[in-house]
């Protein structure tokens, strides 16, 4: 029964986070937070309990013959899984860090910027304590979304829910797949009608391209980077879609069965809204993550040099998309220079931030407050974010904070191309493991000029699917091992 509310408090999630205007607003990452905190809460409460297994209706007669462990999670507990552990828990304590009170003289000693700025804006010359943190409040809120994305990542790796032979991870891809498609039918509909709404909100002359529900293309078009190649691992683990070989394009479409042809058209459909997104980098990205994808899905026995349907596929939504028109779009690329002139400005400025606070940073969270301090440019409001998420979380947490966060990408990211090499090609999971690497590649990869990692449905997915290729590797090391 904990299992059932269990899952279907992570499809909630996996539903609501990018539904409810990207999670941005207080009231919405609060829930998704508060649901993340239960979730945990249950899977404590079911590790208390003692389990009686009943193989009669835990699994079929050839799952009795191989059984999944009961905590086939356990096995992530390695020298390796160690240093994850130990990695997070010292970011956790930095973050901490910032927001703890020092004497004056200590941390003139630490972070001399951070005094200056103290002293000199404090409504309390006499005050003699100072956190690193320029605005604690803000430090304590990131701290909290930093906090329960970490417990997801951890139960997910070590909760028993993903044991029952990827049935359950299948169904979570799939409803991450239905959002997508949802989300892009959506976008375009509000976008090609000229009804320009955003759910309840009346965004006439706010939408200039395709949004789904999220307020910002760029925040969109990094949710569907990951959806479309996790998506098209999916597809490509369907066993109808890896028996038939490509002769030529009549025969092998009328091979498909109809789910893996309506699985295609959802990507062809995803793919679309991502082009009429407009986002420059996040089309720049897709092309990356389609010539990775092409790449690693090709037959080998053949001697292909990239796969001919993720060719297929990507082509018809580009001829889909030009049919339609592609103007706005194009037109945006004459004025990369332009934007790309911007961006510099912010980034020069922001990097003026790191060498002001190079070992703490300024504090997390503190960007928007920081930034008007150190901007060079006049523009009319204010800049909530660096456009760029490495180098102001860079600002935020200093060099140690990114460096640890570097240390555990690449922990990761070498992790999981072992679990891609140690699969053999004829395993389906293994295209699905291949699919959500390529994913947040292509999310990190448009976040260098772009902001996505910071919006929680974004990061709510970035954590899941780093999570999913994990736990395919640890469920292959357990069959092996049993």
């Amino acid at each position: 029964m904990l299992n059932h509310l269990i899952k279907f408090i992570l499809i909630f999630l996996l539903v609501f986070t990018p539904i409810a205007f990207g999670s941005m607003n207080l009231w919405a990452f609060s829930l998704m937070e508060l649901c993340i905190l239960l979730i945990i809460i249950l899977w404590a409460i079911q590790s208390l309990i003692p389990q009686t297994p009943n193989l009669s209706f835990q699994a079929s007669q050839s799952e009795i013959r191989n059984p999944w462990p009961v905590q086939c999670g356990a096995n992530f507990i390695g020298p390796q899984s160690a240093i994850v552990m130990v990695l997070l828990f010292l970011f956790l304590l930095l973050i901490l860090f910032q927001m703890l009170p020092f004497p004056s003289e200590i941390l003139k000693t630490i972070s001399p910027k951070t005094y200056e700025l103290r002293y000199a804006l404090s409504f309390e010359p006499s005050a003699s304590r100072f956190p690193l943190s320029f605005v604690p409040f803000l430090t304590q809120i990131e701290f909290f979304k930093w906090l329960t994305l970490i417990g997801l990542f951890f139960f997910l790796l070590n909760s028993n829910l993903l044991n029952h032979r990827h049935r359950i991870m299948r169904q979570l891809i799939v409803v991450i797949m239905l959002v997508g498609i949802f989300e892009s039918l959506y976008g375009m509909f509000e976008f090609f009608s000229g009804h320009r709404h955003i759910l309840h909100l009346d965004m006439e002359g706010g939408v200039s391209s395709v949004t789904g529900t999220f307020i910002n293309r760029n925040y969109f078009a990094g949710y569907l980077l990951m959806v479309i190649p996790l998506c098209m691992g999916f597809l490509f683990s369907q066993e109808s879609f890896r028996r038939i070989r490509f002769v030529n394009l009549r025969h092998w479409l009328t091979s498909l069965e109809g789910k893996t042809l309506l699985i295609a058209f959802g990507i062809v459909l995803m793919i679309l809204a991502l082009i009429f997104t407009a986002s420059r980098m996040g089309i720049l990205s897709l092309l990356l993550s389609f010539s990775l994808i092409s790449l690693f899905f090709r037959e080998q026995r053949k001697e292909r040099r990239f796969s001919k349907p993720t060719v297929l596929i990507l082509g018809l939504a580009l001829l889909w998309a030009i049919w339609i028109g592609l103007d706005a779009v194009i037109s945006r690329f004459f004025n990369i220079s332009e934007s790309l002139e911007d961006r510099w400005k912010i980034w020069v400025n922001t990097f003026q931030i790191l060498k002001d606070f190079p070992l703490f940073g300024s504090g997390l969270g503190t960007f928007a407050q920081v930034f008007p301090m150190y901007r060079s440019f006049h523009i009319r409001g204010f800049f909530s974010h660096a456009e760029n998420d490495l180098l102001q979380l860079a600002s935020e947490v200093g060099l140690i904070g990114i460096g640890l966060l570097f240390i555990l990408f690449f922990l990761i990211f070498f992790r999981g191309l072992f679990t891609i090499h140690s699969i053999s090609r004829r395993d389906p999971e293994r295209y699905i493991a291949i699919g959500s690497l390529v994913g947040v590649l292509a999310l990190i990869f448009h976040s260098l000029v772009e902001r996505n990692i910071q919006v929680p449905a974004n990061a709510f997915l970035f954590t899941f699917i780093w999570a999913l290729i994990i736990r395919i590797g640890i469920a292959k090391n357990a069959v092996q091992l049993a």
